[in-house]
Formats: C-alpha cells, sequence, structure tokens
C-alpha cells in the first residue's frame, strides 16, 4: 500500500468530507482521513492503483484534486534495537506524564529525567498556584467592592502568609495525585538529575550515560528577562517568586502587560497593592481584536489599576527597598516607584543546558526547539513537545503534542500535530477568552469578512450580575457565514469559549448558533445573542426571542 495527501478544493463542511470519503472508499482506497478545514484528503491505495483513479473519483463527486503527495511512513521503533530505554523524556510536565502514559500502551520501558521538582510549570508555579491565588482576590476585591446596594459587605488588610501556605498545600496534593503517584502507577522510571546530550542518541545524568531508541525533550520554559539597564542590579520579582511572597507589598510596578502581568498584577491589586502595568506596545493585546483591548483596557482601569502604555524604559534604580523605573511615555520622562517590581514579559525555552547541538537538534533564534508537524526535531530519534517548542503556551497544547509525540515516536503511527484551533483564557475579572482567527488575521488568510460585536451590556447574565463591561465579538466568512473566530470579554469566558471552539474547529455557521437554544440568563447565552447581532439589533428583542 502507498499513502497519499491530495489537496481538495470546494469542501465546506464536514458533509463534503463524508462525500469525498464516501467516492474514495468505492475506487478501493484504505485508511481515508478527510479535512475540509485543511482542503486535503488523506488515503492509502494498493500498489497496482494509481493516484489518478482517486484524483478521478474526487472530481466525480464534483470536487476539484489538486496537487499530490505520496507520503513515506515513519521509521517505526523495534523495541528490540539496542538501548537502555525505549523512551527517555527530560522533564516532567504535562507534556511528558501524556506523553509517557501514551507510550506505555506500547510496551516501551520508559524513562523521565528530572532536574527539579516533579510536574512542571503548570502545576508547581504555573496555572494552579495562581489560578487559586486569583480566586482569593476576587472575593477579596468583592467584599470591598460589592454592586448590590443593602449588602454590606467588608474587607480587613490580607494576611498573605495563610494564604500562601494553603496555596502550597494545594499545590502538594496535586503534585502527587496527578503526576507523582503516576510514576509507580504507569511503571515509569524516575531519574533525579541534569540531562544533556553526549551524541545523538545518548544523554549523560549524574555522571551516568543512558542511550535510548527514542527520546522526548519536554523541559519547558522559564521567564525571560528584558535587557533593561540596570534591571540586573535590582531586587524584582518573577511570576515564580512573587507567588511565595508573604505579605502584600504597598505598592507593585509590573514590566509587561501580556496575560502573566495581567493575571498577576489584577491579583495584587484585588489584595490590597497599588498596581501600575507598563508595557511598551501602545494598546494591551496588541495580537486581539481591537474591541477585546479595549474592553479589558476599560475593565482595569475602572477597578483602579494604572495602565502605562507606549512606554520606553530607559533605566531601573534601587534606592533602598525602593524600586524606580525610568520611562519615557509620549515625548515626557517619568519615575515609576515601587516597594516591588515585577518582570513579567514572556518565557524563554529551557535548552541552555541541554547541548543539543551533539544531537544534532537544531533550534530558533530564541533557543526554542524546531519541530516539525510530526513533533521531529531535526533528529529522527528526539520528538519535542510543549513550551520548550515556543508553541501556544498551554498545559492542555502541551499535553496533546506529547501524546502525538508518543505516538509517532513508539507506535509509528505518522499522525500531524493539528493546532489550528486552540482555546486560549486569560483569568482576569472579566476574563478574556478566544479562539480562532481575529478579524485582521481573517483577512490576511483572505476571507471576506463579516463580524458581529455585542457589548456586554446587551447580555442579561451580565445585567443581573451588575458587570457590564465587557464584549463578544463573532468573525465569519461572509460567503458561506460560517464561525472563523470567537473572542469573549466576560465573567466565566473561560467556559463559554469551549462552545466558541466546537464551532470553529466543526464549521458551524451564524445561522447554527442563532437556531440553537441557549439557556437563558447565562454567559453562553452571549455567543447566541452576538450571532443574531449580524443582522438584529439585539436591544429590541423581548428575553430569549431570537
Amino acid at each position: 500500500m502507498k499513502k497519499y495527501r491530495v489537496n481538495v478544493q470546494g469542501m465546506t463542511c464536514t458533509g463534503c468530507e463524508e462525500h469525498v470519503a464516501v467516492a474514495l472508499e468505492n475506487m478501493g482506497a484504505k485508511g481515508i482521513e478527510v479535512d475540509f478545514r485543511r482542503g486535503e484528503a488523506v488515503f492509502e491505495l494498493p500498489n497496482n492503483v494509481e493516484v489518478e483513479t482517486a484524483k478521478n473519483a474526487i472530481a466525480e463527486a464534483k470536487y476539484q484534486p489538486g496537487e499530490v503527495e505520496e507520503l513515506q511512513p515513519q521509521e517505526t521503533v523495534q523495541l528490540d534495537d539496542e538501548g537502555d530505554y525505549d523512551y527517555i523524556i527530560i522533564g516532567s510536565g504535562g507534556a511528558t506524564f501524556s506523553s509517557a502514559i501514551e507510550a506505555v500502551k506500547y510496551g516501551a520501558k520508559v524513562a523521565i529525567i528530572e532536574r527539579g521538582t516533579v510536574g512542571g510549570t503548570c502545576v508547581n508555579i504555573g496555572c494552579v498556584p495562581s489560578k487559586t491565588l486569583l480566586r482569593a482576590g476576587e472575593i477579596n476585591h468583592l467584599a470591598k467592592n460589592n454592586p448590590f446596594v443593602g449588602l454590606h459587605t467588608s474587607a480587613d488588610d490580607v494576611d498573605l502568609a495563610p494564604l500562601i501556605k494553603q496555596k502550597n498545600e494545594l499545590v502538594a496534593d496535586l503534585r502527587n495525585s496527578k503526576y507523582v503517584d503516576l510514576i509507580d502507577d504507569y511503571g515509569f522510571e524516575l531519574i533525579k538529575g541534569e540531562a544533556k546530550f553526549v551524541n545523538e542518541k545518548t544523554v549523560e545524568v549524574n555522571g551516568m550515560q543512558l542511550s535510548a531508541k527514542r527520546f522526548l525533550i519536554a523541559t519547558g520554559a522559564l521567564p525571560a528577562v528584558p535587557n533593561i539597564p540596570g534591571l540586573d542590579e535590582v531586587d524584582y520579582l518573577t511570576s515564580t517568586t512573587l507567588l511565595e511572597l508573604k505579605k502584600v507589598p504597598k505598592r507593585l510596578t509590573v514590566i509587561g502587560s501580556g496575560y502573566i502581568g495581567m493575571e498577576l498584577g489584577q491579583l495584587f491589586h484585588n489584595l490590597g497593592s497599588e498596581v501600575t502595568l507598563m508595557q511598551r506596545s501602545p494598546r494591551l493585546l496588541k495580537e486581539y481584536d481591537p474591541e477585546v483591548s479595549e474592553a479589558i483596557t476599560q475593565a482595569l482601569t475602572e477597578q483602579g489599576v494604572n495602565l502605562v502604555t507606549g512606554a520606553t524604559f530607559e533605566r531601573i534604580e534601587q534606592d533602598g527597598d525602593i524600586k524606580k523605573v525610568h520611562v519615557e511615555v509620549n515625548g515626557k520622562k517619568r519615575i515609576i516607584e515601587a516597594d516591588q517590581l515585577l518582570v513579567a514579559t514572556g518565557r524563554t525555552p529551557n535548552t541552555a543546558t541541554l547541548n543539543l547541538q551533539e544531537a544534532g537538534v537544531e533550534v530558533g533564534p530564541r533557543g526554542e526547539i524546531v519541530i516539525d508537524e510530526y513533533s521531529k526535531t531535526t533528529n529522527s530519534r528526539i520528538y519535542a513537545a510543549g513550551d520548550v517548542t515556543l508553541g501556544p503556551q498551554f498545559v492542555y497544547v502541551a499535553a496533546y503534542q506529547g501524546g502525538v509525540a508518543a505516538g509517532n515516536a513508539i507506535g509509528g503511527l505518522n499522525k500531524k500535530l493539528n493546532l489550528e484551533v486552540v482555546p486560549g483564557v486569560t483569568f482576569t475579572a472579566p476574563a478574556i477568552a478566544t479562539v480562532g482567527l481575529t478579524e485582521q488575521q481573517a483577512k490576511e488568510k483572505g476571507y471576506e469578512v463579516k463580524t458581529s460585536v455585542l457589548p456586554l451590556d446587551a447580555v442579561p447574565r451580565a445585567l443581573v450580575n451588575r458587570e457590564t463591561t465587557g464584549v463578544f465579538k463573532l468573525v465569519a466568512d461572509a460567503k458561506t457565514l460560517k464561525i472563523l473566530g470567537a473572542h469573549v470579554v466576560a465573567e466565566n469566558a473561560g467556559d463559554v469559549i469551549y462552545a466558541a471552539t466546537l464551532a470553529v474547529k466543526f464549521g458551524l455557521t451564524v445561522e447554527d448558533l442563532r437556531e440553537t437554544l441557549a439557556p437563558y440568563l447565562t454567559m453562553a447565552e452571549g455567543l447566541k445573542l452576538a450571532a443574531l447581532t449580524f443582522d438584529k439589533d439585539v436591544s429590541k428583542l423581548s428575553c430569549c426571542a431570537g
């Protein structure tokens, strides 16, 4: 059998996929995978059947076959090959455990090498600790800023040390139950120490040399530090060390206003700090739709967070315990003083100590590991997954990549990564959630675009909550009305975005959203209202009327 990929034009929905698949099946193709979003069909043909026969079948089904690529099967792992292990994974986060669990399904002998704490970024210093503290901050903020008349709530100064202790206990529990305990459950071998490659199939750890048939590098990333004069002489915090403070600072300045800077800045604002967010870009979240940027800017400003945008950082100095950030904004020089300084300017891949050049693994300009669509590096024995590749930096993406890598490395599946539809959430209040294309991205891809923008004060759930700063925005193909992207700033936006993710992934249309019942007085109803907004003024409708 030979395997082919054929570009197919004219498919617009899952029904089209089925038509093409049936046409190929009828002419004898096997292992058929058709994807209308990517405009392609992948299938196998017996050696005596020409691919032109398949193209003719596609054409007879009223679609347009194009370029043909013959796919070469990946080399599969022979488990009796020479090597101490079938699969060595460097790192121990979300990508690692997903990959290791998948690998043992194929009978692989797996070792995990970890130089620090098992569990990686998410459970130890990222998602879990930050989100539990964010919830605490929200409760404190609401106690001091209750929007309902007749309710008399208040909050004393925050005692941060026991709050951090409670956070650490949660982290330890989840680290054990979701990571450490799985090592024995699945029979992985954990090797504590720092790994570096000595050649293309061997690593050195604690003076021992260990070989493997396949490797996965899943070492994650660490906070990046910008090149600002004087910063290296100042006692600054990172996203890791900030979450270990035992006292709420009176003033906190944050350099960087991406999702990490905004989340942690708002957290400490809600805990009682005077917070200033600073960034070089003239607007927050410049990669997002302008309506999203405007909504979150309005929300943070209303809450009392100080925003400094369009800043040129000249130097930073420390005077006693006070940190002074010298900036120029709109041609005027300013000095921002703070008791604590947080640097939140992105992440740097953890590759510096791996000695990758000895393994023949190529890295990009920021030290990220370069991978192909199968998660493989430039060394065919070595795969990489998660933040170390500087792909979408979400733990669920890392886990997905790790699973695909193991299937390809150990199972020989030849499966491609598909990161076309990745939802993302920023856990501010209101939250920010997006999936699919922005309006600008859709135009750059050649779509004729139609959009709807629904202010949050048109969503009944927001009205009864008395929190109406936010927005829903849908981006659609003007010709087919297929949903290309959804962007939400609202309470529970992260919960809402999953429905939008399904709409984008499966090619649902504006009409599909309009005709689907949405439960009243939920934030998810905003998706339906945004769909109605394409050609109606929803403010002129009665409750639940479409």
